[in-house]
């Protein structure tokens, strides 16, 4: 491969900060020019060809081709967003467009957002046709206050491996952090497409599944951690009605009930939300986080929002200093 010029400490932060800006501002881009698009149609055709046969095998030689197509995507774009033809502010502009494709909380908070008015105004029908973005679950078995909670429980669980993830790798690898960001990216979208224990994926999914697990591992637990200092910064404002969220609330809820989901990494940031905001959440037959608390009310997924939201302000500032001390 090509050397290139590798960015310095102030362009990755700058990248990080303008991607962060984008996100928040304009959301996400169209499908056609949006690289997370590709890599899925990539998928769609490796599963396409699946043999019936050594699926297991296939599954782990079809997310290495993913993976390797990804990180070839990412190094392509620090290629071209290092060289000097190409006047810096427009090299800046193009690095956090491709960066921040690799990360939502716009597209996350706004459809949740949209569901709490909807369940506020027992538009129930509406719910029941919007909530497959977030769940597998049957919707249409769901009482109320389990919609709330399905919404919540995915608001919570997104914002590691569709934020803080991302974001970790792409400060953990420095220079070539944007390689790191697509190759994170391209694991967890083989896990959403074929990470399932079905009969159809349980094989053809495996190692995508796994390797998934792995990679959240340690952003799975930092989340407690911005979760719970977030509920703090919060928790000085004071509310009229309403239990107040601290720190201590959102971490001893992480450590009680954080292991108690199938997924190795999920439960730490559900059972973080679930103590911070003082709720109930659960997975009917499945798990239930904060076991002492009441059941959510659809004004309980605004407060998530603004929970996860103002996380993920607290958490870019943190891995902007992050990336000025290893690099």
């Amino acid at each position: 491969m090509i050397d290139p010029a590798l960015p310095g400490t102030d362009h990755l932060v700058s990248v990080l900060l303008l991607a962060f800006a984008f996100d928040i501002l304009i959301g996400e881009p169209p499908e056609t020019i949006h690289p997370v698009v590709w890599i899925g149609k990539l998928i769609g055709i490796l599963k396409k060809s699946a043999p019936s046969s050594h699926r297991k095998l296939y599954g782990t030689f079809m997310a290495l081709v993913c993976i390797l197509f990804a990180s070839i995507m990412g190094y392509t774009v620090l290629i071209i967003t290092n060289s000097d033809i190409i006047p810096e502010t427009f090299r800046l502009l193009l690095a956090a467009y491709f960066l921040k494709s690799m990360f939502a909380v716009r597209s996350l908070l706004t459809p949740a957002q949209q569901i709490s008015d909807d369940l506020a105004q027992n538009r129930l029908k509406e719910v029941r046709e919007r909530l497959p973005i977030y769940v597998s679950r049957d919707p249409s078995k769901l009482k109320k206050e389990q919609m709330s909670s399905a919404v919540i429980e995915s608001v919570a669980e997104n914002f590691v491996d569709g934020f803080l993830s991302p974001i970790f790798y792409y400060s953990l690898l420095g220079p070539y952090g944007l390689v790191g960001a697509y190759a994170y990216k391209s694991v967890n979208t083989l896990d959403s497409m074929v990470g399932y224990k079905d009969e159809i994926h349980l094989e053809l999914g495996y190692f995508s599944a796994k390797l998934d697990d792995v990679l959240n591992w340690i952003p799975g637990r930092i989340s407690v951690l911005f979760i719970s200092v977030t509920s703090m910064i919060i928790g000085i404002i004071p509310r009229k009605n309403g239990k107040k969220m601290s720190f201590s609330s959102a971490f001893k809820g992480a450590i009680k009930d954080g292991a108690n989901t199938p997924s190795p990494n999920s439960g730490y940031p559900m059972a973080a939300v679930s103590g911070a905001l003082g709720i109930r959440l659960e997975k009917p037959n499945t798990y239930v986080l904060g076991n002492e608390y009441p059941q959510p009310k659809p004004t309980d997924i605004k407060r998530v929002s603004n929970l996860v939201r103002t996380s993920a302000f607290l958490s870019i500032a943190v891995f902007s200093v992050i990336i000025y001390m290893i690099n």
